[in-house]
């Protein structure tokens, strides 16, 4: 899994990302707020650790612009004061947790793990947009009740838009969580693949569900 940790003292943040990678997780680091929101919105993170304060935007702007971006992952904020003030407005942001500095690592981790436990079963069993269901436990998808075929990279691409819903990806994006490796500027296997997924499920279906944002990515989503 990989985590966004943002904070700007640096020590921190080193002992963060040391004693998290220690653990099996891979991590992003950013050092302010602007960083960090263009981080948690060019890549896919299962978890965002955020302090609050930031310099050029505080740890609640950058929530804010999170989850107005359709940014769901779950948000751990980090405060010096654990005010009713400061855990209100986290919460109205969208926050999923708070944790207090100074904090002992254990515990750190304790509230990683059941944030990430907590969003596993959340997910639900299926996935649905409108007449399209994708079934991610038996990797069966459908359309009006149609059986539609899809090679593995299809279903990784289909199930990747249908769990990020009215979330603009951009082509990095893509690339860096279905097939994993560094994005070549030069490749067009994102815009084949897309066309291909594009014939299958939306041929003779109806409805357009997966847009073209033209000079960035796609967004899935029912016109």
């Amino acid at each position: 899994m990989r985590l966004l940790v943002v904070e700007d003292e640096k020590k921190v943040a080193s002992f963060i990302k040391q004693g998290l990678e220690e653990e099996g997780y891979a991590v992003d680091v950013a050092l302010n707020g602007e960083e960090g929101l263009g981080m948690a919105l060019e890549r896919v993170h299962d978890l965002i650790i955020l302090d609050i304060s930031l310099p050029r935007m505080d740890g609640f702007q950058v929530l804010k612009k999170l989850r107005q971006q359709k940014v769901n992952t779950p948000v751990l904020l980090l405060t010096v004061r654990a005010t009713i003030e400061d855990k209100v407005l986290g919460l109205d942001a969208g926050a999923d947790d708070y944790l207090t500095k100074p904090f002992a690592f254990q515990e750190l981790l304790a509230r990683v793990r059941a944030l990430l436990r907590r969003r596993a079963e959340a997910e639900p069993a299926l996935l649905q947009m409108g007449e399209l269901i994708l079934d991610p436990a038996q990797r069966i998808v459908s359309r009006g009740g149609e059986k539609i075929d899809l090679t593995s990279k299809e279903f990784a691409l289909l199930e990747y838009f249908m769990r990020n819903p009215g979330r603009v990806l951009t082509r990095t994006m893509i690339i860096e969580h279905v097939w994993n490796y560094d994005f070549d500027t030069m490749t067009n296997i994102i815009d084949v693949y897309v066309n291909y997924l594009r014939k299958k499920i939306e041929s003779g279906h109806g409805a357009k569900l997966i847009h073209t944002v033209r000079g960035v990515g796609y967004v899935m989503k029912e016109e």
